[in-house]
């Protein structure tokens, strides 16, 4: 018995050493996701298979983005132990900062793609539906990027006494209005059009621009600039 138990233990010690030898000689191209995933529970799981625990988890979870984007109380649900939660989550960290470097230091406005990519990842696979405010100065630099609450985008006129308060206490000049839908589908409500336009009608007032309303789902993003409703 122990001679089998220490072959099955050779075997994945092997198994880890082709992974991460093929990870700092290639680099993460030609990795297939449940092998990411794979290795980060090695990390934190010894001497135990994780790939088929891998597979499992982002078949469950639906692929890889919405598995790193899980709470740590979801995760734990699956039975994740939080050595392994925090491998994840700080994968997910990681890829997020690497997104966001790329829109810093630039006006916004012509970093648009890699502004979209970085909210997708960011807030695409959230369960919880989250409104997010990109205040921007008169460069169209990003001052702040800031999360003002979660749920719905109902009582309008609420939210947007709140945004502007906000944009005029950083001395923000314009600002950018991002929420996900956590159906997947992004196409706009008649709550989300009616909050973009009072916050258009409020800005103008106090001299705030909105550039636009922009919403992400699993199965993409809308801009309602883009769509002609702003």
């Amino acid at each position: 018995m122990n001679e089998h138990v220490t072959k099955i233990e050779q075997d994945q010690a092997g198994h880890r050493a082709r992974l991460r030898k093929r990870l700092l000689d290639a680099g993460p191209d030609g990795f297939h996701d449940y092998e990411l995933i794979e290795y980060l529970l090695a990390l934190t799981i010894p001497r135990v298979d994780t790939k088929a625990r891998a597979k499992k988890l982002i078949e469950q979870f639906g692929g890889i983005g919405p598995l790193l984007s899980a709470s740590a109380e979801v995760l734990r649900r699956e039975g994740l132990t939080d050595a392994s939660i925090a491998a994840l989550k700080i994968a997910e960290a990681t890829a997020l900062r690497l997104l966001e470097t790329k829109v810093q230091h630039r006006p916004v406005l012509s970093s648009w793609d890699a502004l979209c990519d970085y909210l997708h990842a960011a807030m695409a696979h959230s369960r919880v539906e989250e409104v997010r405010i990109l205040f921007l100065n008169a460069k169209n630099m990003l001052i702040a990027n800031e999360a003002l609450w979660q749920g719905s985008v109902d009582e309008a006129s609420v939210h947007v006494r709140e945004v502007i308060a906000r944009a005029i206490a950083l001395g923000a000049t314009a600002l950018i209005i991002v929420h996900n839908h956590p159906s997947g589908d992004p196409t706009p409500s008649q709550q989300d059009i009616r909050l973009t336009r009072d916050l258009v009608e409020a800005g103008r007032h106090m001299k705030v621009m909105v550039h636009d309303h922009v919403i992400v789902g699993a199965n993409g993003r809308t801009s309602m600039r883009a769509m002609g409703l702003i």
